[in-house]
Order: structure tokens, then sequence, then C-alpha cells
């Protein structure tokens, strides 16, 4: 347990000291974040604050998870790694959008289908690898089943697998991305997910079906290859979010850009995948998904009626322009977000209990 403890920490800590570095060095750069001129009018004055933040979480996250094993002795495990690998190559594209964004001064940013081409290979090559080296138990990083609080019904086969893979990546990572509109809004509901994985990776490491020998009842163990190390990757970006946040939360100092929304969006399925909870995420991730249907509903309603349901999508700009405040938008959300993770977890232990 103190590899959760470390990665936490030094996330943190990272992420504290570093956050600061990274807002000078952008800030000279003139890497200033583009504000759309149909938005909030009180966001105007947010035009030029440093984006790609998302750097700091993404390499504090990476840093922390290696600094663990080294000061441990524990080795990585491939789900681990996979979760990390999904989060940096999703970044990765998030990283060139923002750049074009800002540096070559075209508003849209990557191409729609360049920067679908590159979450695709990434989504692919992660779903393609997590079903490959098996441990001595037979099992995967993911498994073919679908799963809530673990795997239920028959295989779908690794072809289905590989697009329901992608679906969840594309999914949560335009979730967090919708959701990164408000200052520290996105960073404090992922920083709740992450630590409700953190306790999931935990509890199916003692519970695992790896020490059934030991176990009251063998029949409510988890069939996940690598829990443990779940936890630690989960805490290390529970940790580097929270030190994110000193400088993300109103008045922001510094944004996450698509950097940083494309790499929590991916990791928050990766983590999803690898510890066979799919369908318990759009729960633990309930105003992610919340505000995804605020838009699918906004463009649907207009497409179909003419008319729009919200004064404007996503979700917490409806209620900025019915005159509530940032930063009560922002804690408001933070305790529907609180409320879908104390649920989700409650449905999780609720899911162990009936095996029982």
């Amino acid at each position: 347990m103190r590899q959760i403890l470390f990665a936490g920490v030094i996330g943190m800590f990272l992420t504290v000291i570093g956050t600061p570095l990274l807002i000078k060095l952008l800030a000279r750069k003139g890497y200033g974040q583009f504000i759309r001129d149909d938005g909030p009018r009180g966001h105007l004055g947010k035009k030029g604050t440093p984006t790609m933040g998302g750097i700091s979480f993404i390499l504090a996250t990476l840093i922390a998870y290696a600094l663990t094993k080294v000061l441990t002795g524990a080795s990585p495990s491939l789900s681990g790694v996979l979760v990390l690998f999904l989060m940096a190559g999703m970044g990765l594209v998030g990283y060139l959008d923002d750049y074009i964004k800002i540096v070559k001064r075209r508003s849209l940013g990557l191409r729609a289908k360049a920067k679908m081409a590159g979450q695709l290979i990434v989504g692919v090559a992660f779903a393609v690898l997590a079903l490959q080296f098996k441990d001595a138990r037979g099992l995967a990083p993911a498994s073919m089943k679908l799963s809530f609080v673990n795997d239920f019904g028959w295989s779908i086969g690794p072809v289905l697998f590989v697009v329901w893979a992608l679906f969840m990546i594309l999914a949560m990572s335009n979730g967090v991305n919708l959701t990164d509109g408000l200052d520290g809004l996105a960073t404090g509901a992922a920083v709740m997910v992450f630590g409700a994985y953190t306790f999931i990776g935990v509890w199916q490491f003692q519970e695992s079906c790896a020490n059934a020998q030991t176990l009251t009842n063998p029949n409510a163990c988890f069939e996940v290859r690598d829990p443990l190390d779940l936890a630690v990757v989960a805490s290390a970006l529970m940790g580097a979010c929270f030190g994110f946040l000193w400088w993300n939360t109103s008045p922001a100092k510094i944004f996450m850009g698509d950097t940083g929304s494309l790499a929590l969006g991916g990791a928050l399925a990766g983590l999803a995948i690898c510890s066979r909870t799919e369908f318990l995420i759009a729960l633990l991730g309930g105003l992610f998904v919340l505000i995804t249907f605020s838009v699918v509903i906004q463009v649907g309603s207009f497409r179909l009626t003419g008319k729009r349901v919200f004064r404007m999508a996503p979700l917490q700009h409806h209620f900025e322009l019915k005159g509530w405040s940032e930063v009560l938008v922002v804690v408001r959300f933070w305790i529907i977000q609180g409320m879908c993770v104390i649920v989700g977890l409650g449905l999780f232990y609720a899911g162990w209990a009936a095996d029982k």
C-alpha cells in the first residue's frame, strides 16, 4: 500500500511546484487560450491565459508512477503501463490540437478527420494490446466480456471489444473535454473519480481470485489482472490533478486544454476497462455523462425543431447565462459529481456483497 501513498503524494508535489514553471514558460511563448466570442461574456477576460496545462499532470503522473516503482522496488504491470500509454497517447493528440490552435493561429485546431484518426490509432493500439500478455492465471489486462462491477454475459469477441473500447475512450475523452469549460470544474471532478478508482483497485486486490484460498467466500472474488497497480495509477492521477487544481481553480492561472482533457478521458476509460467496471464508469463519471448529454440534446433539438432546450450548451454555460456565478456553478456541479461517486461506490460494494 506504500505504492499508493507514494504515487499520490509525488504526483501532487510535482504539479504544485511544477505547474508555476510551466505557466511562466507558456506565458513567455505567448501560448494563451482562445475564447469564443459567442460564449458567456464573463469569459472574455480569460483570453490569453496559458493553456496546454495538461502537460503538467501528464508528466507528473508518469514520473510519480516511475519513482514509486523505484522507491518501493515493485515492478510495473502491463495493466498500469497500458493505462498510462492511453493517457499519454490521447494527451499527445490533444497537444497537437492545442498547438495548432495557439501557435498556428487556427481556431479549430486539428482537422476533424486528423484528430479522429489520432484518437483511433491510440485507442485501437490500447484495445489490441489489452487483450494480449496473459498472466499465469490466463488473465489479460482487459476482458472481452462486458462488465459492471465484474464481468458478465458472454464474450463479445476481439473485433467488437475493440469497437466497444473505442466508444468508451472517445466518449470519456469528449465528456471531459466538454466539461472543461469553467475554472477547475473538470479537474475537480476528475480528482473524485480517480479517488474512487484508487479505492476500487485496493478492494479488488484484497478480494482478488488469486487469493481465493484465503477469502471467506471465493465466489465473491474479482478476476482482475493487476488491481493494485491500477490503484497506484489512479492515485498518481488523483494526486497530480489535485496539485494542478491549486493553479486551475478560479481564477485559473492555467487551463488544461485539449492536452489535459483528452488525456484524463483516456485514463478514465482505461481504468474502467482494465478494472472490469465498464458500465460503472458512466455513474462514477456521472457529471461528464450529464454534460455530454446536454450537448446531444441541444444539437438534436435544434436540428429537429429549430429550437434550443438550453440557453447554451454545454450545461454549465446554461446556468452561467441564467445568472449563476462561475464559482457557484463549479461548486454545485462538484456536489453532483460527488454524489455520483458515492452512489457508484455504493453499487460497487453492493454488487460484491450480493455475490457473497
